[in-house]
């Protein structure tokens, strides 16, 4: 397998952009990111493009990827459309790597795209939440206690019960919850293009409006739109690339995606094998990560994470947070960009945009919410959800040289 690295990145702002359709927010993404790698269209051999429900709210089936980038002159090479959930783009991105480090190709563009608002937003809410298996939804709705309720996301329900049951198990309070979420304002405030960029405190939190207890509204990844892009390249194309010479590089150490397990198979879940095969493959440990980027559709979730990727043991994610470890300014900052939280989260998009911003730090470019010194960087993105687990789940780590 060769070398691969991320020779360029770029991302749209992320927000409710009602106006704006997938062409738009496509261009960008990709002129940055080519502009970043000094790559025009004529560079690229192929594109992997991740999307997860265009069809539902906007129409457009089939050639989507194709569709979004017709007009920036990318046409002619290989294009594949890839359909993961959440993890779309993470999916897109590991087939792009997959392609470069088997020799395939040397320079290759993945981009993740995502409209989800909608002037219903019942549309919006019943897109997402067709990512479970429907022919079982009214018993995983029954077992949750979850109504018939379109103004919100079924997999509030979804997350509210694993919140529970975690905060037995673990002793977690709604409380904690709310830090994740303050913590989360605090770093977006600092990132450009995030959707929120305002600072809230632990009462505005636990106050503000309840989705499905424990969970609040500001506890919730909000809808939005977005795209980011990533241009790939091995040793080789680096080298044809007119891109910054004198910066670091960015080399992907691991790529690995897997799918869950069904339940009572007795086998750990997706995230945590996910992440053991990726540390084992980049010859890594959580210990040596300077700054991961985690898939927090909710704010417990990015307590369940830590312990899942084993930054905190069984139990102990709350003191993790608690220590300040996980914010700017501690030992391994997470979701510096505001993560799904307040960066927002275009759900075909967030498995790149969580890359855009780790290439950033890793290159020292991430402005007042850099790293100091980052050298090795996580990301974490999770999609859909079958039998008590992810339908998918990607982490990468990647390393500056």
């Amino acid at each position: 397998m060769r070398d691969v690295f991320v020779a360029g990145v770029g991302m749209s702002q992320f927000g409710k952009q009602l106006p704006k359709g997938l062409k738009q927010l496509a261009a960008e993404a990709v002129l940055p990111a080519l502009a970043d790698a000094g790559a025009v269209a004529s560079s690229l051999e192929a594109v992997y493009g991740g999307n997860a429900v265009a069809g539902l709210i906007t129409g457009q089936e089939m050639i989507r990827t194709q569709v979004a980038l017709r007009p920036l002159g990318i046409e002619g090479v290989p294009v594949f459309n890839v359909e993961n959930a959440c993890a779309s783009s993470a999916s897109a991105f590991h087939l792009a790597w997959q392609s470069v480090a088997c020799g395939v190709h040397d320079v290759v563009l993945a981009i993740g795209l995502e409209k989800m608002t909608h002037r219903d937003k019942a549309v919006s809410f019943g897109a997402v939440g067709t990512a479970v298996d429907l022919e079982q939804r009214d018993e995983m709705a029954a077992a949750l206690g979850a109504g018939d309720d379109s103004s919100r996301s079924f997999f509030m329900d979804i997350y509210a019960g694993m919140t529970k049951e975690y905060m037995e198990r673990s002793g977690a309070t709604q409380a904690d919850m709310a830090a994740v979420v303050v913590k989360a304002h605090r770093h977006a405030a600092l990132n450009p293009k995030a959707q929120y960029r305002d600072e809230v405190s632990l009462d505005e939190v636990m106050n503000s409006r309840e989705i499905a207890w424990p969970l609040t509204l500001l506890m919730c990844a909000p809808i939005g739109d977005g795209a980011a892009a990533a241009v790939l390249a091995s040793e080789e194309g680096m080298a044809r690339l007119a891109g910054a010479t004198d910066r670091p590089r960015v080399r992907v150490l691991a790529s690995v995606i897997r799918s869950g397990t069904a339940l009572g198979s007795g086998r750990a879940k997706s995230a945590v094998l996910t992440a053991q095969s990726a540390f084992e493959r980049a010859g890594v440990a959580p210990s040596d990560i300077d700054c991961a980027e985690v898939h927090d559709a909710t704010a417990p979730a990015e307590l369940f994470i830590y312990e899942d990727l084993g930054f905190a043991a069984p139990g102990e994610a709350p003191r993790l947070l608690a220590s300040g470890a996980t914010a700017l300014g501690g030992s391994m900052p997470v979701n510096t960009s505001g993560g799904l939280l307040c960066k927002g989260h275009p759900i075909g998009a967030t498995g790149i945009a969580q890359i855009v911003e780790t290439t950033w730090q890793l290159r020292g470019e991430a402005g007042a919410r850099q790293v100091p010194g980052a050298r090795l960087a996580l990301t974490h993105n999770g999609g859909g959800w079958l039998d008590e687990d992810s339908a998918a789940m990607a982490v990468h780590i990647f390393e500056r040289i």
